[in-house]
């Protein structure tokens, strides 16, 4: 994946990354107003060292540096019970006070102590007895020396505790900070993992990356499709339009010898099958060529309901020979555009379209048309679509954008090509990107109604 799939799926998973930012934001502040306050005092004592007037040079450097290595065994010294116990006893606390730290800087003879606590007075009380009683321990017991001696250790208070007027925490900002940044990672995550797991198509991409065949034609989603399934002809100047006629251009490679038969499928229902073998075929007889739309769905037959023409007798009558092709085609209005329906439910649907009276019906039509069109069943459900394609110049696979997946796209085109048929290419229906050329087309409409 590269920057713009990744901010594809970003864009597409929006609302799970704002709710995981919404969620971490939620849960900062409820941490913030759960957790007690808590206070933070901290005093600065320096490691000194005090050298006899009679030291020679090298006794004040020795001590110099003695006390530099000092201090940090000194600053661990604090935390224990040898300094704590006094503190303990002074104070009257009923256990060791926790929250102390003594830090101090590499070759720096300043040791800070700081003391968390919920009381403030209590937190600058018990970092100054903690000094003090630092200072008694370092100056009595472990620096203990002979008053002869070159040199001696004092522990010199710089700065005594005060009393904290705002707590340390909880700090709101921070809390509303860091669970808005885990919120988005744990957004962004889940985004990664749904689109990782999604198998759906959504772009061109996509199914390219499906099948090894090129994209004939993205069909733009339109709301308006379900009342006016025929775009060529109800609204010619429409994106929809256009793109169904920027599909039969590029079908048109297909031909062979100026004539092409081809069926129209797709894996799983609801994908824009119907829709688009109809839109097809209009297209096609707008260019001035003699079209043939065969409704070869026998479950669940469309192509009489989209262009309102009686369905009772058609492809299955023709088959079985209880009717003639001649007296179920029919033209649609004065165009070069023939219709054959389903006709009658029959229960052996794919016997029939395989059988040997469908490729002689082919064979006659191919006579007559340049372009012939079925509309075949999805191919997941029934195999009558991969029966018909043997007999054809192959199959369009549409997909849907948004529901079809790419693993039954591509299982669909593996039944084409089992009964060693060709799968032409593809057509991405619902496409949900914009198109520039919406405003250009629609542009001669609004003139004519000025």
């Amino acid at each position: 994946m590269d920057v713009h799939d990744y901010l594809r799926v970003f864009r597409r998973q929006i609302v799970i990354i704002v709710a995981g930012v919404v969620i971490g934001l939620s849960t900062g502040a409820l941490v913030a107003m759960l957790t007690p306050p808590r206070y933070q005092a901290s005093t600065e004592v320096m490691v000194a060292v005090q050298v006899a007037d009679t030291a020679t040079p090298a006794e004040r450097s020795l001590a110099t540096g003695y006390a530099n290595q000092a201090v940090e065994t000194y600053r661990t010294i604090i935390t224990s019970s040898l300094v704590l116990d006094p503190v303990v006893e002074e104070l009257g606390l009923p256990a060791t006070p926790s929250g102390i730290r003594a830090t101090a800087a590499l070759n720096n003879a300043i040791i800070t102590i700081t003391v968390d606590d919920r009381n403030p007075g209590q937190a600058a009380r018990v970092a100054n007895a903690v000094a003090e009683s630092f200072a008694t321990t370092v100056t009595g017991t472990l620096e203990k020396r002979e008053q002869e001696a070159a040199f001696a250790i004092r522990i010199v208070t710089l700065e005594p505790a005060q009393v904290p007027t705002k707590p340390v925490a909880p700090n709101l900002q921070l809390s509303l900070t860091l669970g808005a940044l885990l919120g988005l990672a744990a957004g962004l995550g889940l985004a990664l993992l749904r689109a990782a797991l999604d198998r759906r198509v959504r772009v061109a991409a996509d199914v390219e990356a499906a099948l090894p065949v090129p994209v004939l034609g993205k069909i733009p989603l339109d709301a308006d499709t379900g009342d006016h399934p025929l775009a060529v002809s109800s609204a010619p100047r429409s994106p929809r339009a256009e793109a169904f006629r920027s599909l039969r251009t590029n079908v048109r490679f297909f031909f062979q010898d100026g004539q092409g038969v081809f069926v129209v499928t797709s894996s799983g229902p609801g994908e824009g099958k119907s829709t688009t073998a109809a839109n097809l075929a209009l297209a096609f007889a707008d260019a001035g060529q003699r079209v043939a739309l065969i409704d070869g769905d026998l479950r669940l037959p469309r192509v009489a309901e989209y262009f309102g023409i009686e369905g009772g007798v058609g492809l299955s009558d023709v088959l079985v020979e209880r009717a003639e092709l001649n007296d179920v085609l029919q033209r649609w209005g004065r165009s070069t555009l023939f219709l054959l329906p389903s006709g009658t439910v029959p229960p052996n649907p794919a016997e029939l379209l395989g059988s040997p009276a469908m490729e002689r019906l082919i064979s006659t039509l191919s006579s007559a048309f340049d372009v012939i069109i079925v509309d075949a069943p999805p191919l997941l459900l029934v195999t009558d679509a991969a029966v018909i394609a043997r007999i054809t110049t192959g199959a369009i696979l549409i997909a849907a954008a948004g529901s079809t997946q790419a693993n039954r796209l591509a299982d669909a085109a593996k039944s084409i090509e089992s009964v060693g048929a060709r799968v032409l290419g593809t057509v991405l229906t619902k496409d949900p990107s914009p198109r520039p050329a919406s405003a250009y087309l629609a542009a001669p409409a609004e003139t004519a109604a000025r």
